[in-house]
């Protein structure tokens, strides 16, 4: 007998399924599952039409990201789909004999090291505030169909504001005990995110999740445990690092509260680590990223493709200011930040301090000032990788460290936006560098965002350019010898997308290369809109040709054909799943 459709699947992409009995509550076995009723869809930055602070608009008005082909609609639910596989598996015996078999046999042994594994980001919110999984029937089985597709596995991020939400010390792991079960009965590996930002206020953030209460009410009672601009304005995303060493949250340093954290999760998870957990990326800033939150998007603060604006003026910051510039003999330099630096929306020519000619930043205090804002930066995330590091030794587990891809007026000489963020990253000094080499001292991985833009898609007035930036980072990873891993920005399903993410992945950027591949790229989002047939088609024979790697030996072709076939074969089950759910 032929294998069933659940094994022929499994034989085309090349990887096994572990099928189940899908367990549903009463209220669960008579709800019909829409695409549209599963996930909130991120909303995009608006890039088509950039406006000017004084009111001048530019001449280009080109997209980001381009669009992608426009479906004639949403089709019934993949992972509906799944839940029939699992459905037909109970039903359907299984032959060892015949030739989808010898091609699953034959797919499941590919060889380790060659190609790069595909991650998938899980929503936001795929633990509820009750701490239990978020629509938990269609989490299961999309997690089957991401399986069957041949992803390597899945990120989640591990809300400090969800586990340690009521009291210090006090950890909930609930919801997410349950969801790394679940990719583990999957046969998915993990890389958790241990956020210590707030979710809510940033490019695709769908719901909201504060710091932890009792971190808020620390911070109620000082502000300035909060970042703060020039102008009083606090950002609650991250307590500052200014404040890193000091015992303000209940009597523990916040690099005390992220270690223990850590070292709950470890002890809590300790038999799924190095298996299923195979990656901790350690959060370090707003969106979890090693960075100031420099453009905030909350209340309209900032708009894309505005320079931000430094966040050095809570009195922790001010008082190392104030420090740094005695230990220099120049004690008027550490009253304040720059003053002339413009506004969020502000270019750089509009200002005085990043402007081209004679601009502050190329005069010794700006340099002064640059110098220690991008220290104090690289000191915390030193800190705080020494802390993961000591924790998580002897358990496999690799540790990363996410950085921002600002990419905008990266072709002006002062690249004003990285400066603000954190970044000492100019036409003449390279930042990623310096960030290479401390995530290189603790063996972490230096995971970068931005990969699947190309420079001709972003508002050329802006002099955008995250191709470059792409490439700058890859060489100063080459040099610190750090691996390289990579997301996407921005929601993209198109091919051509897809095929950039293909180019920056194989790291083809000089004759040195060699064999030298990303070791990791984490796909933006699961979603809805992934499960859409054209998407879901072309998002199968990405991860195909991500596997294959940069030496591959089918012809794109080959692959492809192999994804066509496998959307075909699980067409029929599509409409039935649909009406079963």
């Amino acid at each position: 007998m032929a294998l069933n459709i659940t094994h022929q699947i499994g034989a085309l992409v090349g990887t096994p399924i572990s099928v189940e009995p899908i367990s549903t509550t009463a209220s669960e076995s008579t709800a019909t599952v829409s695409a549209s009723a599963v996930w909130k869809t991120p909303t995009l930055i608006p890039r088509s039409k950039i406006q000017r602070t004084n009111g001048v608009e530019p001449k280009s008005r080109l997209a980001s990201p381009c669009p992608f082909p426009v479906q004639s609609g949403i089709r019934a639910d993949l992972s509906a789909a799944c839940h029939a596989f699992a459905m037909e598996e109970m039903t359907l015996e299984t032959t060892k004999e015949g030739e989808e078999e010898r091609m699953y046999r034959e797919g499941s042994g590919k060889e380790k090291g060659k190609g790069v594994p595909v991650f998938v980001m899980m929503p936001l919110d795929s633990v509820t505030m009750g701490n239990t999984v978020n629509r938990r029937k269609a989490m299961n089985a999309s997690l089957q169909a991401l399986k069957s597709a041949g992803v390597e596995g899945i990120m989640m991020d591990v809300w400090w504001g969800l586990v340690e939400r009521e009291a210090p010390g006090v950890y909930n792991w609930g919801g997410y005990t349950e969801l790394l079960e679940m990719a583990k009965r999957h046969g998915l590996k993990v890389q958790a995110v241990m956020s210590f930002h707030q979710c809510g206020g940033n490019v695709g953030d769908s719901c909201t999740i504060p710091l932890p209460k009792w971190v808020v009410e620390e911070i109620d009672n000082d502000p300035n445990l909060a970042y703060t601009d020039q102008w009083g304005r606090r950002n609650y995303e991250y307590v500052s690092l200014g404040c890193d060493t000091l015992p303000v949250l209940k009597g523990r340093t916040p690099v005390q509260c992220y270690s223990d954290f850590m070292r709950a999760f470890r002890d809590n998870f300790r038999n799924l680590l190095g298996d299923t957990v195979v990656e901790i990326q350690v959060g370090m800033g707003p969106a979890g990223e090693l960075r100031y939150p420099s453009y905030p998007e909350q209340n309209g603060t900032w708009k894309f493709p505005g320079i931000g604006a430094f966040q050095c003026y809570d009195k922790y910051m001010l008082s190392s200011l104030k420090a740094a510039a005695e230990a220099v003999g120049q004690p008027e330099w550490g009253s304040t930040g720059p003053t002339d630096a413009g506004h969020y929306n502000n270019w750089p020519e509009d200002t005085q301090f990043f402007r081209k000619e004679n601009g502050g930043w190329t005069y010794p205090y700006g340099e002064f000032f640059l110098s220690w804002y991008s220290q104090m930066l690289l000191d915390h995330g030193e800190r705080i990788l020494s802390s993961a590091k000591a924790i998580l030794e002897n358990t496999a587990v690799k540790i990363s460290v996410k950085v921002a891809g600002i990419h905008w007026h990266y072709g002006t000489r002062s690249h004003a936006p990285e400066l603000t963020a954190g970044y000492y990253n100019t036409r003449f000094r390279d930042g990623y560098l310096p960030i290479a080499q401390m995530l290189g001292r603790h063996g972490a991985v230096f995971n970068f965002t931005c990969i699947e833009m190309h420079d001709h898609e972003q508002p050329q007035d802006a002099l955008c350019s995250p191709e470059k930036l792409v490439m700058q980072v890859a060489l100063a990873t080459q040099e610190a010898q750090v691996p390289l891993a990579g997301e996407n920005a921005l929601p993209r399903y198109d091919d051509y997308a897809h095929e950039q993410i293909l180019r920056a992945a194989s790291l083809n950027i000089d004759e040195n290369s060699g064999e030298r591949e990303m070791c990791a790229f984490t796909y933006l989002r699961m979603s809805p809109h992934l499960f859409q047939e054209d998407n879901w088609r072309r998002f199968v024979a990405f991860v195909k040709k991500m596997k294959e790697g940069k030496n591959a030996e089918r012809c794109r072709e080959e692959v492809e054909r192999e994804a066509e076939h496998f959307v075909h074969i699980s067409q029929p089950l599509v409409q039935d799943a649909a009406v079963a759910l």
